[in-house]
């Protein structure tokens, strides 16, 4: 019977893991659309898609193992951590949307840094789901060895 329940849990850490993915995709398309029109983020999609889509790919990836393994404080703050940084990353590469709807002579030099370092700040993202993907399949290592 035991057996039984970890075999459905391991089944929600996957929907988990790709509702988060996709959750990040419709949230990235939802911020450029408001500012930028729905045309214009498919088409911004369509250029940073090799960054975009393996951010997603991997936040939902953590969010599918974090729900999958015996949880810890270090590995809570991890999580949260990279996730942050993922989700950051994704606000950072569409926040100069936003700042260029604001018509502040102070804003608009804000919004051409981060329109000029949006794929550093993706490519940061994917570095830091790559490093909490990581961290978590050792932890999962470790629990099947009984080490946690």
């Amino acid at each position: 019977m035991k057996g039984a329940g970890n075999k459905m849990k391991g089944d929600n850490s996957v929907l988990y893991g790709v509702l988060a993915g996709f959750g990040l995709l419709i949230f990235y398309l939802a911020v450029v659309s408001i500012f930028q029109g729905v045309e214009f983020a498919f088409l911004n999609l369509r250029g940073l898609w090799y960054l975009v889509f393996p951010l997603a790919i991997g936040f939902g990836t953590q969010i599918g193992l974090y729900t999958s393994i015996k949880h810890t404080a270090a590995l809570t703050g991890t999580v949260a951590g990279t996730g942050g940084v993922s989700a950051g990353s994704m606000v950072a590469c569409c926040s100069h949307f936003i700042l260029n709807a604001i018509p502040i002579i102070g804003l608009s030099g804000i919004a051409l840094f981060l329109a000029q370092y949006q794929k550093e700040f993706l490519g940061i993202g994917v570095l830091a789901n790559i490093v909490g993907i990581g961290i978590m399949l050792n932890h999962k290592r470790k629990m099947k060895e009984g080490l946690c």
